[in-house]
């Protein structure tokens, strides 16, 4: 098994070579084996995916970290954790998820100016900064390079503000964010846009832009990291539910015919 700064210097190697990567978002340790079996470099953990096989929509930090631990564990891959707002409003409170999640095995973890609110659903701009900075502070007073990504909400929001979205990028990126990250773009035109906007690598979620897309493409648009949120979850999900609708309402029982193949899943679990 590699050690967790040798994990933590392959994540970083990732996001320094040419090209777009693929990280895909197990939500336990038998979907992380599968991913890691089929050759993946790195995975990330999802939060929704998460709540959702807890039956919620939303989790506890503690469930969080606890996931990390299980994923991270679970392969020899480095792991980037969602980390959602860090579960709490105050800079240095948040801060201290960090290394929660370090002690649980990943290498690098999101801080978001969501505030889970939807009051409010999105911190000011001068807490935003204020969050991202302590987190850098956390992650630099590590034994290895943790991977800092911060994440500008608004799109997800109903906020479709390109120049605030742009804004916080860039004092994101200012403040000493690693990676950037604004979930809820969908086409080309606006991915270019703001990717363009900042030096530092991008991530893109693919749950919610327009699925035509191609690495291809947003490897071309500038895009550094490919990620695809709770979709691989929901997709599951939507399997499950296909599945027992057939029993429910025919009696039927052909969903059986597209299980996923034993053999593979035995030589991942192995």
């Amino acid at each position: 098994m590699r050690t967790q700064t040798e994990k933590a210097e392959a994540f970083r190697a990732l996001h320094a070579r040419p090209g777009a990567f693929i990280i895909p978002n197990p939500w336990d340790a038998g979907t992380a084996k599968l991913l890691a079996a089929m050759g993946f470099e790195a995975l990330a953990t999802t939060s929704l995916g998460l709540a959702n096989t807890l039956g919620s929509t939303t989790v506890s930090l503690d469930a969080i970290i606890e996931n990390c631990r299980a994923i991270a564990d679970a392969t020899d891959l480095p792991v980037n954790a969602d980390l959602e707002n860090c579960g709490a409003d105050d800079p240095n409170t948040a801060a201290k998820a960090i290394a929660r999640a370090t002690e649980a095995g990943v290498v690098g973890g999101s801080i978001e100016d969501s505030t889970g609110d939807p009051r409010k659903p999105i911190y000011d701009f001068a807490l935003a900064v204020e969050r991202v900075q302590a987190s850098v502070e956390a992650a630099r007073k590590l034994p290895f390079p943790f991977t800092l990504t911060a994440r500008a909400e608004n799109f997800l929001h109903g906020r479709k503000d390109i120049d605030d979205t742009i804004k916080r990028l860039q004092a994101f990126e200012a403040a000493g964010a690693d990676v950037l990250y604004s979930p809820g773009l969908y086409d080309l035109e606006t991915i270019r846009t703001v990717v363009s906007s900042v030096g530092k690598p991008f991530n893109l979620v693919m749950g919610f832009a327009d699925p035509t897309l191609t690495v291809d493409q947003l490897s071309k648009a500038g895009v550094k990291r490919i990620s695809v949120g709770g979709a691989m979850e929901r997709y599951a999900l939507a399997a499950f539910l296909k599945s027992a609708r057939e029993m429910k309402d025919h009696g039927a029982f052909t969903f059986v015919r597209e299980m996923a193949p034993i053999g593979e899943v035995r030589a991942a679990f192995g």
